[in-house]
């Protein structure tokens, strides 16, 4: 007679889910990142010295195409109800080059070392406490989704590390575009080290920020809302460059200040805004 297992009888191991569009999506963002890093690394002194930016260019547009699609691998992978713990690890993983380590080491090649020439270890200081804490707030997120059983709710628990990283990389194409238009600089200079810093901070602090899950594409808009979203898609066909270099350093930053000013606005106004219900269009209420 053989044994009988003492734990019943054996059963398969559990099948790791990886669903292809969504991890589409998250692939695109770490290959964007991987590219931001390799133009950083190209850059030559010499370039820098003669106001070429070129490779510079490329790297922050790679950082915030990296962005776009980080925005819709978890959208995509919630419409289709198919969210996973492999696709948010490597979602996390994708960030940490993309938004983290990509944007540290941009600032330290571009500005950190032109900053603290004396001190070029302090330059490398600063950038290194953005990839920490940004790694501990990826870190964190992912812990949190576990322990509640689902993708984080409707709430980012501090600063979204792509939003730091789009706020980085669009300021930095502002100062750029300063720079070659031969505007005096002054002391902006010394902007991205500091908000470097208040950014390291701010991803690992306790403020909450909305995470827009309950933003449907496919819903009814007011005719404001509507009218605002076709003047903003026009202008960016029309404008193109501007855009980028004046619309989205006041995108990403109105959304850094939301965090602060958020608990102290009208639910009502708060709901209209995130476009939260009370209750999902099946009728439970959410979580």
């Amino acid at each position: 007679m053989e044994p009988v297992p003492l734990n019943g009888p054996e059963r398969e191991p559990p099948k790791l889910k990886i669903y292809f569009l969504p991890n589409l999506f998250t692939a695109a963002n770490l290959f964007c990142g991987f590219l931001a890093l390799t133009k950083i690394v190209n850059v030559d002194a010499n370039d820098l010295a003669s106001g070429n930016f070129k490779q510079i260019y490329n790297a922050l547009i790679l950082i915030l195409a990296a962005c776009i699609f980080d925005l819709f691998d978890g959208r995509i992978a919630r419409m289709g109800g198919r969210e996973s713990p492999f696709g948010r690890e490597f979602d996390s993983l994708a960030d940490m080059i993309s938004f983290g380590v990509a944007p540290a080491f941009l600032v330290q090649r571009i500005v950190l070392r032109d900053v603290f020439v004396n001190r070029p270890e302090v330059g490398w200081f600063i950038a290194s406490i953005y990839v920490i804490c940004g790694a501990f707030r990826l870190a964190r997120f992912n812990c949190l989704a576990a322990m509640a059983g689902s993708g984080g709710g409707k709430e980012f628990l501090g600063f979204p590390i792509p939003s730091a990283a789009g706020l980085v990389a669009s300021l930095t194409l502002l100062m750029l575009w300063f720079y070659e238009k031969e505007f005096t600089a002054g002391y902006w200079k010394y902007l991205l080290p500091i908000l470097m810093l208040f950014l390291s901070w701010m991803m690992v602090s306790e403020v909450k920020y909305p995470t827009f899950k309950g933003l449907d594409l496919r819903a009814t808009r007011t005719f404001t809302k509507t009218l605002i979203a076709i003047l903003f898609i026009g202008s960016v066909i029309i404008l193109q460059e501007k855009i980028l270099i004046f619309v989205l350093p006041l995108f990403f930053t109105s959304y850094l200040v939301y965090g602060f000013i958020r608990p102290h606005i009208s639910r009502k106004m708060r709901e209209e805004i995130e476009e939260e219900d009370e209750e999902d269009n099946d009728g439970s209420t959410a979580v």
